[in-house]
């Protein structure tokens, strides 16, 4: 009961969060975003979400259809089941290995794109899906070295041990560094801007979800959005004190999702032989030599 309250929360926190975005943008882009539809656009996710449900469905006829037909279905379960690791104190799941689990299903998000991008039997969609996977593995590498570099303090996988082990000091003040490339990390995990290749509007039409309508692309943006605002709990959990007792812990969630949009609004987008470079040129050599340094002052610390 707990975990499908959790589920419906994030469902509406989504909804939210569309509007929140389009507002930004607006007033970034010196305009009003939407304004008209309740009271001061608050009913506008609503509507959106009722017109994409509710239109006709279009099919490409050459598609590999039932591919086509589940792979946004896939990467909204995806996106359910990493909501699973919300930190109940209450222990409705008690995640031992969370952050493994994590990975997991990350690295399982990659073939949602890809196979959304490839059944769709479009050049535009297959080119999104092939930048996405390649950006998206790319990437895993160097968060999952940040990860590791947070663990050490901890020695658990456990998103319950982050809040007992920073109830005095932040782990932000350990590792200033590698906070910045957690979040750019995050940044290319969730295809957003600068970092949005598989949907590059200007050269691929939209990319890996140029041919879905109605429910396919509405459940695509659920995923999104869903990963967005997990990404940025996780951001809180890891680096930000993680105080699940305090509303501080959810003020600090929405300044990081405000902060995705922010960047969304503010940043052109990256050319893509520099974003690869970012990360195997510069994260992740820098995150294992903090690595190395986190484990070598551990071993001092042990002898």
């Amino acid at each position: 009961m707990s975990y499908m309250i959790t589920l419906v929360c994030v469902l509406v926190a989504v909804a939210f969060v569309t509007l929140l975005e389009r507002s930004v943008l607006g007033y970034i882009q010196l305009r009003k975003g939407p304004n008209k539809v309740g009271l001061i656009g608050l009913l506008q996710p609503f509507s959106d979400g009722i017109k994409l449900f509710f239109k006709e469905p279009t099919y490409p006829y050459k598609s590999n259809f039932l591919i086509y037909y589940l792979s946004p279905v896939f990467m909204l379960m995806l996106s359910f089941l990493m909501w699973s690791l919300y930190p109940f104190l209450v222990n409705v799941y008690n995640f031992n290995y969370g952050l493994l689990f994590f990975m997991c299903c990350t690295g399982m998000g990659v073939y949602g794109v890809l196979l959304a991008g490839w059944s769709s039997n479009s050049n535009y969609a297959l080119l999104g899906g092939l930048r996405s996977v390649a950006q998206t593995i790319s990437y895993e590498v160097s968060m999952a070295m940040i990860m590791l570099c947070v663990i050490v303090f901890v020695f658990s996988f456990n998103l319950v041990d982050f809040m007992l082990y920073q109830k005095y000091v932040w782990f932000l003040f350990f590792s200033f560094p590698l906070f910045f490339c957690w979040l750019s990390s995050c940044l290319a995990e969730t295809n957003r801007a600068p970092f949005d290749f598989a949907e590059g509007e200007s050269e691929l039409v939209s990319g890996f979800n140029v041919e879905y309508s109605s429910g396919g692309f509405a459940f695509i943006f659920l995923s999104e959005y869903m990963n967005i605002i997990f990404m940025s709990m996780l951001t809180v959990i890891m680096f930000l004190g993680c105080d699940l007792w305090s509303p501080l812990f959810y003020i600090k969630v929405t300044f990081i999702v405000f902060w995705f949009i922010w960047v969304r609004g503010t940043l052109p987008r990256f050319r893509y032989d520099k974003l690869m470079y970012l990360t195997w040129k510069l994260f992740l050599p820098l995150s294992l030599n903090y690595f190395l340094f986190y484990i070598s002052v551990l071993c001092l610390i042990l002898t």
